[in-house]
This record gives C-alpha cells, sequence and structure tokens, in this order.
C-alpha cells in the first residue's frame, strides 16, 4: 500500500475546529471522508505540538531522539 495523499491546510483545519467543538473522531472522519486513525492523529499532533504543519525532516529527528530518551530514561527508573 503507498503512502497516502497530504491533505489541505483546510482540512486540517477543519479537523481541529471540529474537534474542538466536542465532535467524535467517528463524527469527524465520515463527512470529510478522512479515515478515523488520520483524524485521530491530526488532533494528537495539535494536542502535542500546538501545530498540524508539516515538520522538516531535522524536526522529525529531533523529535524522535527526544522521546527516545524520555523513553530510556522512564524505563530505567522503573526497573
Amino acid at each position: 500500500m503507498g503512502r497516502f495523499q497530504e491533505l489541505s491546510d483546510f482540512k486540517h483545519g477543519t479537523v481541529i475546529g471540529c474537534h474542538l467543538c466536542n465532535k467524535s473522531i467517528r463524527d469527524i472522519s465520515l463527512p470529510l471522508n478522512i479515515p478515523w486513525s488520520r483524524v485521530s492523529g491530526i488532533i494528537t499532533k495539535w494536542k502535542q505540538l500546538g501545530t498540524t504543519a508539516t515538520q522538516s525532516q531535522s524536526e522529525r529527528d529531533q523529535h524522535m531522539l527526544k522521546c527516545t530518551v524520555h523513553r530510556s530514561c522512564q524505563l530505567s527508573v522503573n526497573v
């Protein structure tokens, strides 16, 4: 299966707007014809980063490094 096509900024904004109006993920995904997993990802990204804009490769790498370090710190504390 190939990669999906990037959604427009308008659709991202529509998803976030619907979320702020307390619509469920299913109620957002059906009329916009976007998979619910995609809607969930957009909302999660918006909550974590405060934006839905696509990050550059270096920003993604830095974010993944922070997550990896944070996860390994949690594991060592819990052990």
